[in-house]
């Protein structure tokens, strides 16, 4: 299991736009053959941050989910409200 943390900034004035573009991609992407979790956050001390946490079974799940129209066409859509993308991280768990 990969697990992608996208972390962003948003812009005040857009922050109702970049929920509802979320929104669905988040509806999308569960669809999605692969997908394990896909679920947003908002931090608690600032509004304006938001994390895209993604949980996905492979590299190949990943790979067709960054293919997807809808990832095309809504990911330039949230880069739009952004007034930063902090990091995107992938994860792997440690069977320890």
């Amino acid at each position: 299991m990969i697990t992608i943390i996208s972390d962003n900034m948003i812009a005040e004035q857009k922050q109702q736009l970049f929920i509802s573009i979320v929104e669905k991609m988040t509806e999308q992407s569960r669809k999605e053959k692969g997908c394990i979790s896909y679920t947003v956050h908002q931090n608690t001390q600032n509004p304006l941050h938001y994390c895209i946490i993604e949980q996905w079974e492979d590299e190949n799940a990943i790979s067709y989910h960054n293919n997807t129209e809808h990832f095309k066409t809504l990911v330039p859509q949230m880069r739009e409200c952004r007034t930063e993308q902090r990091q995107v991280n992938h994860f792997r768990i440690i069977n320890i």
